[in-house]
């Protein structure tokens, strides 16, 4: 079998299993004699089983009676009490107290859908148990579901008044919801409710899960509705939630999904905070929560209180439990499951007869426009980086990205039209900074005569190259600034990429995915750093980085003196040290970054080559500077005078100490 489905062979294959199994069961099946018998032998233990059983729980019975006081049960009607006839009965009561008829129940799913989701509801603890994008699907073309029943967990522990005037604790989870809805579909604006009700003894006091799904929405309305519980639940305790996942794997591979995947959560003042992705850990929350996501690389779950927030959990640090915990699996484990997430919070109750605590389930992409939508901050989740290179994301990459995106073009176009549109922008700052070094490399030879003039008098020489500099105009820290200033948008780039949602899933050339490497060839062994496999684009980032460190080598070639030396021989070391580098640690990285950089560089040369061959003309601007010495000296000032000034003092400084 392919990873996108079934190749010829394998329904050759399986066609072949099919019929040898029906020829099997054919020629081995018994005959009517034989069925006839192996019926009557299982009636005859039938019976003699059910004579063990009851004469078994007579006993037990009997037994349980001596040994315990009896127990009250007025409040319940006559049939309840007929259930508590046998030891089943008891032991549940004893544990569920009015909801013990709750325990026992049939499993039953229902399913509500849109456009955009489809969520399946149990009956047994009445929660969500699954969610499918209807959307989107696995790397592997599977139907995309954002956890699974038998990986997820939604609790709500009540704490409940018993008849010896003491508490106990029940658990939702292991209680069977009843309801008269049924499964259903919604579509455009429309909307539709589903109801599950947990009964307490009596069909006027209840806890009711309620579910509100509109057409075309990532949002489903939760409602926790209490109805004649305030004798049923103790004085003073509230609802305290449990909710826990396993995260499913969904993309190419696990480790990626790994470093994107974790919990965040916004404080009621609106502080947004979460764990470290590469972190598994536990955290106490330090106020009250308006929302908390579990959030996977490229989709999230999250719930929202509506009205009043979550506050503090019931969770025990001295019992291994925190309020929110991220949980790492063995390699070894499962290669179907990224990570665990938890987290306990407190859903207040205020002790009245009826009472509504209104939530949010958000199942859905993280993709900004959705996230900001839902408006309540779920879009700072998505990590653009921190402080300046976040700006520039937001105001900046994004909005050209989303421009260039909307014409329909292939994302592999929108990134090099991104790419020129960011290279044009940019294109003064390239100017200045080549500028700058030619500047500095016409002036060369003269420091080349002030390094020998001056000998090994180190003050001496950076006194006549500053003085030079002074009569020609020119700034040696003029190339460091523009670099500077297109820093920012280089590492912003480099956390846009991973973040975007839109290179999901999306092809260009051989690569069917850029947000994930393209593996033009599989190794069989893994290379520590590197991988398993070869990155065409990652390879071909790393050649174009060679001729581009080759590039900038001869722009700082003008820097005189010593400095220049330095310089010289860090580029060099560099032209070749980057390049490899940069294929170690960009193999596994999505690919459209890789493309960006490539194009990038590619784009960065051609510039300067242009610069170079047209704009700059390294004679004029020797002409140009040697015309600045003949110019009237202006009155020093600045940082120029408090540089020189300084270099003055040092040397008087050096003297008086040779003299002495």
């Amino acid at each position: 079998m392919s990873k996108k489905g079934f190749d010829k062979n394998s329904i050759v294959g399986l066609v072949l299993i099919g019929a040898i199994l029906l020829i099997t069961t054919y020629f081995t099946q018994p005959s009517e004699e034989e069925l006839k018998a192996q019926a009557q032998q299982a009636k005859q233990e039938k019976a003699k089983q059910e004579q063990v059983d009851k004469k078994s729980s007579g006993d037990q019975a009997s037994k349980d009676q001596e040994e315990k006081a009896p127990i009250t049960v007025t409040a319940l009607d006559s049939n309840e009490t007929q259930k508590l006839d046998s030891l089943k009965s008891l032991k549940s009561y004893n544990e569920f107290g009015n909801f013990a008829d709750k325990s026992t129940g049939v499993n039953e799913n229902f399913i509500i859908e849109n456009e955009k989701i489809k969520v399946t509801i149990s009956n047994k603890g009445g929660r969500v148990s699954t969610v499918e994008l209807k959307e989107f699907h696995t790397y592997d073309s599977l139907p995309l579901m954002l956890f699974h029943e038998d990986s997820s967990k939604f609790n709500i522990e009540l704490t409940v008044n018993d008849d010896a005037n003491g508490t106990k604790v029940v658990n939702t989870e292991s209680l069977f919801f009843e309801t008269k809805n049924k499964s259903f579909k919604v579509e455009g604006d429309n909307s539709k409710s589903f109801s599950m009700k947990l009964y307490y003894g009596s069909k006027d006091k209840y806890l009711e899960y309620k579910y509100t799904l509109k057409g075309n929405s990532y949002l489903v309305d939760f409602e926790l509705i209490s109805v004649g519980f305030d004798d049923v639940v103790s004085r003073g305790f509230d609802y305290y939630l449990n909710w826990s996942m396993f995260t499913p794997n969904q993309e190419k591979t696990i480790p990626n999904q790994q470093q994107k995947s974790t919990i965040y959560y916004k404080y009621n003042n609106g502080d947004i905070d979460y764990i470290f992705e590469t972190k598994y850990e536990g955290d106490e929350l330090i106020s009250p929560v308006d929302w908390i996501m579990f959030k996977q690389q490229y989709f999230n779950t999250t719930l929202i209180a509506t009205d009043a927030p979550f506050t503090k959990g019931a969770a025990s640090e001295e019992q291994g439990q925190f309020d929110i915990e991220t949980i790492e699996l063995a390699e070894n484990q499962t290669t179907n499951y990224v990570q665990g997430m938890s987290t306990y919070l407190t859903i207040p109750y205020l002790g009245k007869k009826d009472e509504t605590f209104a939530m949010q389930y958000y199942f859905g992409p993280n993709r900004h426009e959705d996230l900001e939508a839902v408006a309540v901050g779920l879009d700072q989740s998505l990590d653009y980086g921190w402080g300046i290179f976040g700006w520039v994301n937001l105001y900046l990459i994004r909005p050209i990205f989303n421009v260039i995106n909307g014409f329909g073009l292939s994302i592999g176009l929108v990134i090099l039209l991104l790419t020129i549109i960011i290279k044009s922008l940019l294109f003064p700052i390239t100017w200045k900074t080549y500028l700058s070094s030619a500047k500095m490399k016409v002036l060369k030879p003269e420091i080349e005569e002030l390094k020998k003039k001056n000998g090994s008098d180190k003050m001496k020489q950076q006194q006549a190259t500053m003085a030079l500099y002074r009569q020609t105009g020119v700034n040696p820290m003029a190339g460091c600034i523009p670099m500077l200033i297109q820093m920012p948008i280089l590492f912003a780039l480099f956390r846009f990429f991973p973040a975007t949602f839109d290179l999901r899933q999306k092809s260009f050339l051989w690569a069917e995915d850029l947000s994930t490497y393209d593996s033009i060839y599989d190794l069989g062994f893994n290379i520590p750093m590197y991988g398993d496999h070869i990155s065409l684009f990652t390879l071909m980032m790393a050649v174009s980085m060679i001729f581009y460190t080759k590039a900038n080598s001869q722009m700082t070639q003008g820097m005189g003196g010593d400095a220049g030396g330095a310089m010289a021989s860090q580029m060099k070391m560099m032209t070749y040290l980057m390049p490899v580098m940069m294929l170690f640690f960009f193999n596994s990285y999505a690919a459209g970054l890789s493309f960006y950089y490539l194009i990038a560089n590619v784009i960065t040369i051609a510039q300067q080559f242009i610069i170079r061959k047209w704009i700059v003309d390294e004679d004029k601007l020797h002409a140009k500077i040697q015309a600045n010495k003949t110019k009237k000296k202006k009155k020093k000032g600045g940082f120029g005078a408090k540089l020189e000034k300084r270099m003055k003092d040092a040397q008087e400084l050096q003297a008086q100490r040779k003299k002495k």
